[in-house]
């Protein structure tokens, strides 16, 4: 038997468990199983909340297809919430190690519960190898690649995980499905990518539709909204403070200059609590 604990962060969900009190085995496995909407859970994928000996605590993410992720901006403030909701620390400002680096998470506490969470999600990566990507333009702004009938042209950032960036006219009517599957495994992409499909609506405020790698297409995504910000202003699109709307809801995303590091802000909730008793297989 295994407690979780079912989040989300602007519509961005995944299940939450306590890897330190709980022994945890096949983690791809498992989240395979609990992501699956109809005979599991239903998720985004897993979050575990590990020990750590360079931060406060280890968070551990996976896809919904069983992969390892780097890091989550949504997943990564409802561990701030977990962990704090759950008695693990007392702290409103707490460190998380993900596979991206440790980030700092400031609390926002209202009766006893975490109601937002800033996380500082550090300096953008800019230099193609590190993002990665193929190019020889540093910092890559004018990436075209052409999938099906359409030519785009992306901007790359890697917020600990890859991410590029395109802007569309209406991201309400752009199909996200059909252009993000392709996209995604492009081989300019040597780990994949993550696709964003902006929309400017003015200086501080843009719309954006998220294909993320291993997942589809999601209600939200942290790090992707950071570097969409990133993108915009590399390209005098934006101010460094923006509204970023999302399916789910929005962010507040700010690229400080002063430290170049990415500020973001937004809720996390927890929908639900249970037991998992067993994993059933489905094929």
């Amino acid at each position: 038997m295994i407690k979780f604990t079912k989040m989300q962060g602007l519509g961005n969900d995944y299940v939450y468990i306590d890897a330190i009190h709980q022994n945890i085995e096949k983690e791809s496995s498992l989240a395979q199983f609990v992501s699956n909407r109809n005979f599991g859970i239903g998720s985004d994928g897993l979050i575990l909340i590990c020990k750590s000996e360079r931060a406060d605590f280890k968070m551990k993410m996976f896809n919904a297809d069983g992969s390892e992720a780097e890091m989550c901006g949504n997943g990564i403030r409802c561990v701030g919430k977990f962990v704090y909701d759950k008695g693990l620390t007392n702290k409103t400002e707490v460190t998380i190690e993900t596979l991206a680096g440790v980030k700092t998470l400031q609390l926002y506490v209202e009766n006893g519960k975490v109601k937002t969470v800033k996380v500082d999600m550090g300096e953008p990566i800019l230099t193609p190898k590190e993002i990665p990507v193929i190019s020889a333009e540093e910092p890559v702004k004018n990436l075209t690649l052409q999938a099906k009938d359409k030519e785009f042209k992306f901007t790359c950032v890697s917020m600990g995980n890859p991410h590029a960036i395109t802007i569309v006219k209406d991201t309400k009517a752009f199909e996200v499905d059909t252009y993000g599957k392709l996209l995604e495994v492009d081989k300019v992409f040597p780990n994949k990518t993550n696709v964003e499909f902006i929309e400017i609506v003015d200086k501080n405020h843009i719309k954006m539709r998220v294909w993320e790698r291993g997942a589809g297409e999601t209600l939200a995504c942290g790090t992707g909204a950071c570097a969409s910000v990133v993108a915009c202003c590399l390209n005098g699109l934006t101010q460094n403070n923006v509204q970023v709307e999302l399916l789910g809801g929005i962010l507040e995303i700010e690229w400080n200059k002063e430290d170049n590091h990415v500020y973001m802000t937004g809720p996390a909730v927890t929908v639900f609590e249970g037991e998992l008793l067993e994993m059933v297989k489905t094929n």
